[in-house]
């Protein structure tokens, strides 16, 4: 091994100077991409909320060059013939990436012309190639950058899968008020001001070393730890310190039993759910203010706020109760509904529908934990964050069969004022309110008539005839439920499926275009659920064909079937007790699945509320 070898070099570098027409490797022990929908939310919140804490309109473009810097934090690489491989950080660099194709899409709409290609995308030895490259990858990213979309593969590996989910909540989570003048300004601050530290190692061993130093060491005081530190200050008496760090160090560790972030989340949903007063306008050039603090610097925003909490400095008898007494009942709370996420059980349903279709949780846990008091029973508790979390789905699933985003960013605004009006209210008021909130909604289920399946709604689909099947199914006395469908726990997984074949020329008699029939074999009414590989298994058989069959599947799909109304007295009389309009279908054309399109609106309203 050379003097060289043993060389490491750490240097601090922007965005452009680490992306701009560079190639990487990715080590091959680490190549799966893991990040989940609040990890790249919360990469997408930080940046531009930081830019738009520092943006204002008018300035010259220059002056970006002067804005705050973001330390985006170190990534490790191996630098050996020529090559840069990366030891450590591709999960920020490969999320760096997908949101550098987000914005290069987003700026072919806008009409703009800056210059991020080469951040992603470049040539070198006259062969193009992305600048971060995993070959198994490589036709996912090649989709999302020409096409802005990528319909995932069964074959597909777990960080592809990722990748197309990630990507999608990219732009749920970018703001609208980038979208106008601000954006070129963005664009500049995103590859000049945004920073990060290269460490370079020269040799495996010494990459390796780098790399298990930084995983197993230490790092700085988390918001968490210093919001600790200054409350315990408070306390004048030693008894009175040393029990409430027990109860602190008790609470992070049950809350770490969760995620290793789950402590920070818990106090910015606390914070924000019950003290939060102000928030950033949703135009550029406007300050962060108590929402958007909390969600970065919940420990400097507690000192500042002392007043918003209630609380004195040198009152120690204030922060026992903030401890003892509101962290207790707010950190109850919130495991409650980290429990209530994980299955469907009973009292607890709509929390879990909502986590698997609904807001952020950065929305929805402040939203959850708005309405209660401290001084709540555990029945009112439980009976007030069902409220919340059946309001927060009836929202996100209207807004999805109207084809409208609900993203954090595109209802930021709206949720976190909410939040205000929903704080401290009783059970009662809370129902009412909520109620109204639905009624001035102007996206409606009529939206129903034109709902269909398209390349990036196809989850949201899925989770729709879940939900469809499992209450019919629970209405007429069966014991499968949502979970059954949507879950699918110790079974073969289920499936969205098309009624109709894939077969143009069948439908000729109705259809004079491709794109005419293609539209309608999307469509909700000629969409079922069954198991992996069944319809398959029907191959090219005629709709008079696979009805037969059907016979045997869920009774969304069975009621297609004639005798499906046959000595089936519980599904029968549940259709004639809640109004629904199923019959059989002998053929299956257009006009029945507009039949259907309208039966599956009945079910939604019968579900959600008018």
């Amino acid at each position: 091994m050379s003097k060289d070898d043993h060389k490491i070099d750490a240097d601090d570098r922007n965005v452009f100077d680490v992306l701009n027409e560079r190639k990487y490797t990715v080590d091959y022990f680490q190549r799966e991409y893991s990040w989940e929908q609040k990890h790249i939310e919360q990469l997408v919140t930080d940046l531009t909320s930081t830019f738009l804490d520092v943006y204002e309109e008018g300035d010259p473009r220059a002056a970006v060059e002067h804005y705050n810097n973001y330390y985006l934090g170190p990534f490790v690489v191996c630098s050996k013939d020529g090559t840069k491989s990366i030891i450590d950080g591709q999960q920020r660099l490969t999320s760096l990436t997908l949101f550098l194709i987000f914005l290069n899409n987003l700026q072919k709409e806008l009409g703009g012309k800056e210059s991020i290609e080469p951040l992603v995308f470049s040539e070198k030895y006259g062969q193009k190639s992305f600048n971060i490259q995993v070959e198994e990858r490589k036709k996912c990213l090649e989709k999302l950058f020409l096409e802005g979309a990528y319909e995932v593969q069964p074959d597909d590996d777990e960080s592809t899968v990722n990748m197309t989910k990630r990507y999608a909540d990219i732009g749920e989570a970018f703001p609208e008020e980038i979208k106008g003048t601000a954006f070129p300004y963005f664009l500049d601050w995103l590859k000049y001001n945004v920073i990060l530290v290269e460490i370079t190692a020269y040799s495996d061993d010494n990459a390796y070393t780098i790399f298990e130093s930084m995983n197993d060491r230490g790092l700085n005081l988390t918001s968490t730890e210093m919001l600790k530190g200054y409350i315990l200050s408070r306390f004048k008496e030693a008894k009175d310190r040393e029990k409430a760090n027990r109860f602190w160090k008790e609470s992070i560790q049950g809350l770490h039993r969760h995620s290793k972030e789950e402590d920070q989340k818990f106090f910015q949903a606390w914070l924000r759910s019950q003290y939060a007063d102000t928030i950033r306008q949703g135009k550029a050039g406007s300050s962060n203010e108590d929402f958007e603090k909390i969600g970065t610097r919940f420990h400097s925003w507690v000192r500042d706020n002392l007043a918003k909490m209630g609380l004195k400095a040198d009152s120690p008898a204030e922060f026992r109760t903030l401890v003892h007494d509101e962290m207790k009942f707010y950190l109850r709370a919130y495991l409650d509904i980290l429990e209530a996420q994980k299955e469907e059980k009973p009292g607890w349903e709509q929390v879990f529908y909502h986590s698997k279709w609904g807001m952020a949780d950065s929305l929805g846990f402040p939203l959850m934990l708005a309405p209660l008091k401290s001084t709540d029973t555990p029945e009112v508790t439980r009976e007030k964050i069902n409220e919340v979390a059946r309001f927060m789905e009836t929202f996100a699933v209207r807004r999805s069969v109207n084809f409208r985003k609900f993203g954090a960013s595109s209802i930021r605004y709206t949720m976190y004022s909410l939040v205000k009006e929903l704080r401290g209210k009783d059970l009662e008021s809370l129902q009412v309110l909520l109620k109204d909130k639905l009624a001035e909604m102007p996206e409606k289920w009529e939206g129903i008539a034109e709902f269909r399946l398209h390349g990036m709604n196809k989850q949201f689909v899925k989770f729709l005839l879940s939900r469809i099947t499992g209450f019919i199914e629970q209405q007429s006395g069966a014991s499968s439920n949502f979970s059954t469908y949507f879950v699918s726990p110790g079974t073969k997984p289920y499936e969205v499926e098309h009624i109709w074949a894939d077969k143009f020329e069948e439908h000729r008699d109705e259809f004079e275009q491709q794109h005419e029939f293609d539209n309608y074999r999307n469509r909700i009414g000629d969409l079922v659920l069954l198991p992996q590989g069944t319809n398959q298994s029907y191959g090219a058989m005629t709709y008079g064909q696979k009805v037969e069959h059907y016979l045997k599947e869920n009774l969304l799909v069975k009621s297609l079937h004639p005798k499906a109304y046959e000595n089936n007295p519980n599904f029968v009389g549940m259709s004639k007790r809640l109004g629904l309009k199923f019959r059989a279908h002998p053929n299956f054309a257009k006009s029945d699945i507009d039949e259907r399109q309208k039966l599956v609106q009945s079910i939604c309203e019968m579900i959600w509320g008018e």
